[in-house]
């Protein structure tokens, strides 16, 4: 295919500070395109990143003959729409998390991805941090023996007022959810590649601080086929800030103080080892350069639409939407 040319859809928060940088220096990557719905803002946008061609509308974009590839940083409520617009325009799509607001939703971008021979993946980069690279060496070769309870712990402050860019993720019509299904979806990921299906989804869920209509506080645990057990416990209404991970082993425990850092701390009965494997300077540009070389080579993305899908019927069980959920 070569260079994969394209198209943003959506120039909020992420894509400023680093999908627009992701990718404009991927190797093989031209970012010859945005979209947004403020004919003033997406001039400035354009101009500020050098980007050659502003839409007022994605769907004049998706009409751009030269566009290859899209990726969509929109709120989760347009993700299914604009994608399978993609789709049909032939366009291969990179898509942010979470998939879609629901399972439904989701299932319908896989078919019409298929259905249209284009690649559909989904932007959980937390997969190719390093630091998880390096749990996976550890659990496959069972040097703390059999792994038992994983943690995960994502907390922080988050009460914006109507005027905040992101006030949208408090409306349960636009974001499917509070932060379960903002980020909450990105450390259930985690589990997932750690610990491949699940069999059981317990959860409670609330908004314990503010009133709102979506939860401030979540904590869900998942029982894996292999019995290992996972918990992911997140928070807008913590005044501490974490995003931890532990896991416990039959013989020793790791421990990841900040995950976005990479430090892994390795305990056994002999004492303490700490490794360092931090992920790259942008977040993000592993996964463009990824999903990128899938698209020259294989057509097979580790994190397609069937991950996105995995993580959001385990969402959908944890707040009750799925009749496979045990909620307590």
């Amino acid at each position: 295919m070569g260079i994969i040319k394209w198209g943003l859809i959506g120039c909020g928060d992420i894509a400023r500070k680093r999908v627009v940088h992701a990718l404009q220096n991927a190797e093989n990557s031209q970012l010859v395109a945005a979209a947004r719905g403020n004919k003033n803002k997406i001039k400035e946008f354009t101009k500020e990143f050098s980007i050659p061609r502003a839409y007022d509308t994605w769907e004049e974009l998706l009409r751009d003959p030269e566009i290859n590839a899209v990726y969509i940083a929109s709120p989760v409520a347009l993700h299914a729409s604009q994608t399978i617009a993609a789709a049909e325009a032939g366009k291969h799509v990179l898509c942010e998390k979470p998939l879609a607001l629901t399972v439904l939703e989701g299932r319908s971008m896989i078919h019409s991805c298929k259905q249209h021979d284009v690649l559909l993946g989904v932007a959980y980069y937390r997969h190719f941090y390093p630091v998880i690279e390096r749990i996976k060496e550890i659990i496959a070769s069972h040097a703390l023996g059999k792994p038992v309870f994983a943690q995960i712990d994502a907390l922080e402050m988050f009460n914006p007022d109507s005027n905040h860019p992101r006030s949208w993720l408090l409306h349960r019509a636009v974001s499917g959810g509070g932060p379960l299904k903002d980020f909450g979806c990105h450390r259930i990921e985690v589990l997932l590649n750690l610990f491949g299906k699940y069999s059981q989804v317990k959860a409670l869920h609330a908004p314990i601080v503010f009133s709102r209509e979506v939860e401030d506080t979540a904590v869900v645990s998942i029982q894996f086929d292999s019995k290992v057990i996972g918990t992911v416990t997140v928070s807008h209404a913590s005044g501490i800030s974490r995003d931890t991970l532990t896991i416990y082993f039959s013989q020793g425990r790791v421990h990841v103080p900040s995950l976005n850092a990479g430090v892994l701390e390795i305990e056994t009965s002999k004492g303490i080892v700490t490794e360092n494997h931090p992920p790259h300077n942008n977040l993000h540009f592993p996964l463009v350069e990824k999903y990128i070389a899938a698209l020259n080579t294989t057509r097979e993305f580790e994190i397609d639409g069937e991950t996105g899908v995995a993580v959001d019927s385990i969402i959908e069980q944890a707040y009750g939407l799925s009749n496979n959920a045990e909620i307590v």
